[in-house]
């Protein structure tokens, strides 16, 4: 594999997209409000992610799988996503993503913004209908940060020449190992804790800051 300049991480709910699939998926239950409340207590890091998701995606039980193409109508890719991806590969970049989201609906969404590599949850389906249960080991805060490392060990990236970005306490770990830890749309903790914030809601702001 040749080897990349340098590497950028999005995580990608209320970054690399606008929305909270999760919360998509669980329009489809009927039970949003309850579960964006747990997103959002998780995001701020009041409660364990791991445990958080386990609760959210109990209560994802009996959504048929046919619901995920609704969902993946309403995604709506982050503005300025497309700008950033372009400007990564044109200076030798690499785009990775990894999300505390889904795999159902990431596999869809990130090759057509531009991401070259991606790693996320995976929902139990069983006949036809999910499950409640997550599939296989959570994507948490310490599988982003190992994710990041991995990858950029696998590109020959040195970790100085690596950016992450996000909004979410899960993501902190992963912005604390990487040369250049971005706050996105972020909540306070993550705001407090970034080597830099991006304010306006646009990823083309981070353009500026590739090498």
């Amino acid at each position: 594999m040749t080897a990349a300049r340098f590497l950028v991480v999005l995580d990608a709910d209320s970054t690399l997209i606008r929305n909270e699939v999760i919360e998509l998926i669980a329009d489809e239950a009927g039970r949003r409000d309850e579960v964006q409340a747990a997103t959002e207590a998780a995001m701020r890091g009041e409660i364990d992610f791991a445990t958080s998701l386990r609760s959210r995606v109990a209560a994802l039980e009996g959504v048929p799988v046919s619901g995920f193409a609704r969902v993946l109508t309403r995604i709506e890719p982050t503005p300025g996503v497309h700008e950033l991806t372009a400007a990564v590969h044109e200076r030798g970049g690499v785009v990775g993503v990894v999300s505390g989201g889904f795999h159902e609906i990431l596999d869809d969404v990130a090759p057509g913004l531009g991401v070259d590599r991606w790693r996320a949850n995976r929902l139990e389906v069983t006949d036809g209908a999910l499950s409640g249960r997550v599939d296989g080991e959570i994507v948490d805060a310490a599988a982003k940060a190992a994710s990041l490392l991995a990858w950029a060990d696998e590109l020959g990236v040195p970790r100085h020449a690596t950016i992450a970005i996000g909004d979410g306490a899960n993501d902190l770990r992963m912005m604390s190992v990487a040369g250049l830890g971005v706050a996105f749309n972020a909540k306070p903790a993550v705001r407090a804790a970034a080597s830099l914030v991006v304010g306006p809601q646009n990823l083309s702001e981070v353009i500026a800051l590739l090498p």
